[in-house]
């Protein structure tokens, strides 16, 4: 029951009380209810039904002419399998931050608009407003291609870039908050075919080799001469050869790439179909980052990944010796555990380089960083650069009020040869605070202390914060007022 309390404690969707009854507040799920029913595909009556409830009072809480009570949550969580957050306000925290990213562009909503109207907006009628932040996606897109295209300093050899396939990939995976339901369950199965393990990853190696090898026939051998290429797959011959110097947990976790393309094709190709993408670039990136979520569901299988994370308190270097797989694999399977009646804690996984390049973005929580400008300079994640090997916690406060723990590590990817250039990114991991409890990372930190939390913001661009000390660039949707007799710590 305490999650419950906790849901109505947030006051989903409060309207004011009759004066005799002062003091009560009740929660309206109205428009929440009718998108569920509609997921399923069910009418009024037949909802009424599987709830054990009248047709009619089914019908006045889709109205909001009823609350919602704690029975009929309870019965709702237990029929559609879905978490009992979904009801609440501080889900919609996502999509609100990306309502906000399309707003603050000013060449599509020049005036401001209240952040009230924007949270009625996504809470009411959240199909419109995820159709407007896809709409504003791909103009973006289109807006970034036109000013290439139209750059006379760039040669015909750059028209490649235009397509942008890994934004394109990137975005494809953000819209779906990193999971895949199908393609999960799918996986999952094949882990327990293979015999799958805690503390096993020899023998998953093994037995992924076998499956390669006497179910399609393909040849596998490794070898030192590979030119810093890591894996070559030649169908037409059946041979399969990998680089020698690769550990068995990155020999399995390609191996059962290759696997998840031979025996889940049909899935993962049904899946860029229905995508829009603009390139065969783009279209052939995506059968990759489908192949690579497959290997992670495979050698990382759902409910044991999901009961070793929640017993480890989603210690990641933990969890990297279970599995036998590297820590950016670990933490990027961790942001991937979204399933209906099993979720984890709902993580934000970036990859950043040096430059601030974020590479890689996946979330299940309401943190969103601006696609105009760079990110900012405040976040641990750029810290641990410092101290390759090292997880630095970092307890954070965007500028809407909400507290997030980050966890941030240096990974580095050696090449293998001395003189090599070796590739250095910053892993990050964060959540709201109301979820840092359950990991082991919150140990020793206050997370009620507002004033213990850094500010950050999604970027300087879009930032609303006064006066900071690191603002490298004026908000977009605000008028620059310069006195140029004062001086302040910002210049904007």
């Amino acid at each position: 029951m305490n999650i419950l309390h906790k849901i109505f404690a947030i006051k989903v969707h409060t309207r004011r009380p009759p004066s005799n009854l002062s003091g009560m507040s009740k929660t309206y799920v109205g428009s929440r209810l009718r998108q569920l029913r509609r997921e399923r595909d069910l009418r009024q009556a037949s909802l009424a039904a599987t709830l054990g409830l009248s047709a009619s009072y089914v019908n006045q809480i889709e109205h909001d002419v009823r609350p919602l009570t704690v029975p009929v949550l309870l019965r709702i969580t237990e029929v559609f399998g879905v978490d009992a957050t979904f009801f609440s306000r501080d889900d919609d925290s996502r999509l609100l931050a990306e309502i906000q990213d399309v707003i603050q562009d000013k060449e599509l909503c020049p005036s401001p608009v209240e952040l009230q109207e924007l949270s009625e907006l996504v809470y009411n009628h959240p199909t419109v407003a995820r159709t407007l932040v896809d709409v504003h996606r791909r103009y973006r897109n289109v807006r970034d291609k036109l000013s290439l295209a139209t750059d006379t300093r760039r040669t015909s050899e750059s028209a490649a870039a235009l397509s942008m396939p890994h934004d394109e990939v990137r975005d494809f995976f953000y819209a779906r908050q990193n999971y895949l339901d199908g393609l999960d369950h799918h996986a999952e199965a094949l882990a327990d075919d293979l015999g799958v393990s805690g503390f096993g990853i020899r023998d998953t190696e093994q037995a992924l080799a076998n499956r390669l090898r006497e179910e399609h026939g393909v040849e596998i051998e490794l070898t030192a001469q590979m030119d810093g290429t890591l894996h070559r797959f030649d169908r037409e011959s059946g041979k399969f050869t990998l680089a020698s110097r690769l550990s068995e947990g990155q020999r399995a976790f390609r191996m059962a790439a290759e696997l998840g393309l031979l025996e889940a094709q049909e899935q993962i190709s049904a899946l860029v179909a229905d995508e829009p993408f603009t390139s065969d670039a783009s279209r052939s990136l995506a059968q990759r980052g489908l192949a690579s979520y497959f290997a992670a569901a495979t050698l990382m299988p759902y409910a044991m990944m999901h009961s070793e994370a929640e017993r480890a308190g989603y210690d990641v270097e933990y969890l990297c010796q279970v599995f036998g797989v590297g820590y950016e694999t670990v933490a990027s399977r961790l942001s991937t555990l979204q399933r209906d009646n099993l979720r984890g804690v709902p993580f934000t996984f970036v990859r950043v380089d040096r430059a601030g390049n974020m590479s890689k973005r996946q979330s299940a929580t309401g943190v969103h960083f601006s696609n105009n400008g760079g990110t900012c300079p405040l976040w641990n994640v750029y810290e641990t650069f410092t101290r390759p090997g090292v997880i630095s916690r970092q307890l954070a406060q965007m500028p809407d009020g909400r507290n997030y723990l980050w966890i941030s590590r240096a990974v580095q990817h050696h090449q293998g040869r001395y003189g090599d250039t070796n590739k250095l990114f910053a892993i990050g991991l964060g959540c709201e605070a109301r979820h840092a409890d359950r990991t082991v990372y919150a140990e020793g930190l206050d997370l009620t202390n507002l004033h213990a939390a850094t500010p950050i913001g999604p970027g300087c661009r879009t930032c609303a914060r006064e006066n900071c000390s690191q603002r490298a660039f004026p908000p977009i949707n605000e008028a620059i007022n310069i006195d140029i007799h004062r001086s302040a710590v910002a210049p904007y």
